[in-house]
C-alpha cells in the first residue's frame, strides 16, 4: 500500500496548485496583452503602407517625424519582438498548465483515498 502525505505535505500541495494557478492568470493576461499590442503593430503597418503624406513616430514620449521606411522597420521589429514573448509566454504557460494538471490529479487522488480509508 501507498503511504499516504502527512497534513503538511498536503498543504504544500495545495498551496503550490494555487501558486501554479495564480501564475497561470497572470501569463493568461500578458499573453492578452501582447496580443492586442502585436495587432495594433499590424494596424499601424497598415495604416503607414497606405499612407501618402508625413509618418510620424512616438519616440520616448514624444513624436518625431520620420520616414514611411524607418517607421514600418520599427514596426516590423516591434512585432517580431511581441511574436518573439508570446511564444516565451505560451512555452511557459504550457508548462504551468502540465504543472497544474499533476497537482490537480494528485491532490484528487490523496483526497479519494482518503475519503475511502
Amino acid at each position: 500500500m501507498v503511504q499516504q502525505p502527512d497534513e503538511q505535505e498536503v498543504e504544500k500541495m495545495v498551496r503550490d496548485y494555487q501558486m501554479v494557478q495564480e501564475q497561470l492568470r497572470m501569463y493568461a493576461i500578458q499573453l492578452e496583452q501582447l496580443k492586442v499590442q502585436k495587432a495594433e503593430f499590424e494596424r499601424a503597418s497598415e495604416e503607414v503602407t497606405g499612407s501618402t503624406g508625413k509618418v510620424y513616430m512616438s519616440v520616448g514620449g514624444i513624436v518625431v517625424e520620420t520616414t514611411k521606411e524607418k517607421a514600418l522597420a520599427d514596426l516590423k521589429d516591434r512585432g517580431e519582438l511581441s511574436d518573439t514573448r508570446i511564444k516565451s509566454i505560451t512555452k511557459q504557460y504550457d508548462e504551468l498548465k502540465l504543472k497544474e494538471k499533476q497537482l490537480s490529479e494528485k491532490i484528487t487522488e490523496i483526497y479519494k483515498a482518503s475519503q475511502g480509508a
